[in-house]
């Protein structure tokens, strides 16, 4: 791991997912077993926080609030970028920031709109995250058969942990 900055940290973690529409976020269910589910990536710059939509009466906000622990991990494949975020959830009620991530969109899941009595603000407040990037598909496979060829570890990018 390289010591870097938590500002360093937050911006390098922020520009790999700021283009990444949908993430999964993996929760615990009351059983102990990783739950994941797909959740529409808020546009709203990354300072150590997540933010997301859910409702009220699913499973997976019941889940956050009892074992508030979670995972969120992003995926370009096209740009070989991979981050994994771990935080803990907490349910949030703050009329403005929900103004801030809304987007009709939501209408969808939220038949009332903005007003819907079953939004639910979540907030993944980040501690630390780890990601993959790779130069692309045909260097990470030229590397891959460099490796299979030589025997030795085959070098596809840059794979760094860092805390939040």
């Amino acid at each position: 791991m390289t010591t870097t900055t938590r500002e360093e940290a937050l911006n390098k973690v922020g520009e790999l997912i700021k283009d990444v529409k949908f993430a999964m976020l993996t929760v615990t269910d009351e059983h102990g077993h990783l739950k994941g589910h797909p959740m529409t990536t808020q546009d709203v710059e990354f300072d150590g926080d997540i933010w997301f939509l859910g409702g009220k009466d699913t499973e997976q906000v019941r889940n956050m609030g009892a074992r508030p622990q979670v995972n969120v991990s992003y995926s370009r494949p096209d740009k070989g970028i991979y981050v994994s975020v771990r935080g803990a959830a907490s349910l949030v009620e703050n009329r403005a920031k929900l103004e801030e991530v809304w987007s009709d969109f939501y209408k969808a899941y939220f038949p009332e709109g903005i007003d819907d009595p079953n939004i639910q603000l979540i907030r993944i407040e980040a501690d630390g995250a780890e990601y993959w990037e790779s130069d692309g598909k045909v260097r990470s496979l030229i590397g891959l058969a460099k490796g299979l060829l030589t025997g030795k570890e085959a070098k596809q990018g840059e794979n760094e942990t860092v805390n939040l």
